[in-house]
């Protein structure tokens, strides 16, 4: 999706360079320009405007689509995991994919290790280990108000330090864990999901930056600007978007919905009962957790064990079924559960918006319109708006990242002003959407944390915000323009 994605890019901006040379055909003498030379630009510029406004129809529908899903999530028309099952198929219908291509996400490498690692989740809870994290955690949480749960928030962000910002084993592992804790009334369950799972996502100490650091290198010497970044001032960056998120979830700790996220009919005392661990031989308990921690290690490895990062869940799993420590009904309810549905269902619908050119579009369309008295804040406010934005509808992080960026270079070094800032932040802001849960993190979030979709946009959508803002702010101070 990708090279797909970049190639509209790069189709908008060819077709915006030939706009800049027909306007200095009428702004300038044509004895300068032949005539010949204007009509065939004019022909150019028809042909690529054509490819783009073909595929009009298909935006309109894969828009349809979506807000069709987002509707019946958001007023529970459907149970959770249904709706994206039904956009796939509207997909199908609408001709705006074949089979294959809107249910390509059951198929998807990180849909499948994650569903997988569900099923490793199931058995390590029988264990006693999965009874001392969950005891620890639970200590913390039954001391109760404020302190605790700025203490939890840190901690988290502190293990994202290591493992690195969006890190999926990561985020899946923390989720889990809270879906276990009982539902006390000192510290809510539902207060928690949301700020320890985004903050999965942000390094307090953001010294793991390479992955980004390394795309804004690349988009920056792709559009000819040579000139070194300094990864000091990069990690401040993230850091100063870091410590914005946790100044949010500081703030926003009253507003965070009360409710029981495990089972609402469920008191604490059935769910310390149900979350004990179970009696099982030493050596099958043993087993379990090493093939937990394998399983978690794989997949905070995934960058350099590749593909097999993906299967050692799966693999995982099918031991824990072959020694009968979870049966194949808790090994199909967990694999499928409607998270698992609705983070592979949702892939599809991605898919095609990405491929009916509507992120090509937009990124023409506002490149169109930036002038020449602009604020550089304010471009590169724009953009990372715009790619985050991007990112989140149609779940091509990297993607949407490689559309926008060069775009965003393009256009300051146009302006005459330094592109660094520009590049710093749209390449992290791909990473910083979540305020839709249409992605893996925030589906599993929504999912697991039983909210409404309210509830969820009234902590997500000023999270978003305040990220961009200070993420766009930083760079600009950091890399001055």
């Amino acid at each position: 999706m990708r090279d797909f994605l970049h190639k509209l890019g790069k189709k908008g901006e060819e077709a915006n360079s030939s706009h800049q040379r027909i306007g200095d055909c009428e702004s300038q003498s044509y004895r300068e320009y032949s005539a010949e030379f204007c009509i065939s630009q004019l022909a150019n510029i028809k042909e690529n405007e054509k490819e783009i406004n073909e595929m009009t129809i298909q935006m309109i529908l894969a828009l349809a689509v979506l807000i069709i899903m987002i509707a019946l999530i958001m007023f529970d028309v459907m149970p959770f995991g249904a709706p994206p099952i039904l956009a796939c198929i509207l997909l199908v219908l609408t001709g705006l994919s074949t089979v294959p291509e809107a249910f390509a996400g059951f198929a998807n490498s990180s849909v499948i290790m994650i569903a997988t690692f569900m099923v490793v989740l199931a058995g390590v809870q029988k264990t006693r280990l999965m009874d001392k994290v969950k005891e620890a955690l639970i200590s913390l949480v039954n001391k109760g108000g404020y302190k605790s749960y700025a203490l939890l928030v840190i901690v988290v962000m502190l293990g994202a330090s290591l493992v690195g910002g969006g890190n999926t084993g990561y985020y899946v592992l923390i989720l889990s864990l809270i879906s276990t804790i009982p539902y006390t009334e000192k510290m809510p369950t539902s207060k928690l999901m949301m700020p320890l799972g985004f903050a999965t996502n942000h390094p307090l100490l953001p010294f793991n930056v390479a992955l980004y650091y390394g795309v804004v290198s690349s988009v920056l010497e792709t559009a000819g600007y040579m000139e070194q970044v300094s990864m000091v001032k990069f990690a401040m960056v993230n850091f100063v978007m870091a410590a914005s998120f946790l100044a949010w979830c500081l703030v926003s700790y009253k507003l965070l919905p009360d409710h029981p996220i495990a089972a609402a009919e469920e008191d604490a005392n059935d769910k310390i009962d149900k979350t004990k661990a179970v009696e099982m031989p030493a050596w099958k308990e043993k087993a379990t957790v090493l093939l937990f921690i394998i399983s978690v290690i794989g997949m905070m490895l995934l960058n350099t064990l590749g593909n097999m990062a993906y299967a050692i869940p799966g693999m995982a799993a099918m031991v824990l079924l072959l020694i009968k420590v979870v049966d194949f009904k808790e090994f199909r309810e967990n694999m499928f559960a409607p998270v698992i549905l609705m983070m592979a269902g949702v892939i599809g619908v991605a898919d095609a918006l990405a491929n009916s050119g509507f992120t090509a579009m937009i990124g023409e369309a506002i490149a169109g319109t930036l002038g020449t008295n602009v604020s550089p804040v304010l471009v590169v406010l724009l953009f990372s708006l715009l790619t985050s934005s991007c990112a989140t509808f149609t779940g091509s992080n990297m993607g949407s990242v490689y559309i926008f960026a060069p775009i965003a270079i393009a256009a300051c070094m146009s302006l005459g002003l330094n592109p660094t800032a520009a590049a710093a932040a749209v390449v992290v802001s791909g990473w910083q959407g979540g305020y839709m849960p249409i992605d893996g993190m925030p589906a599993m979030i929504m999912g697991m944390g039983k909210y409404k979709l309210p509830e969820f946009w009234k902590f997500s959508v000023p999270m978003y915000l305040i990220r961009i803002v200070a993420l766009s702010a930083a760079a600009v101070i950091i890399f001055p323009m």
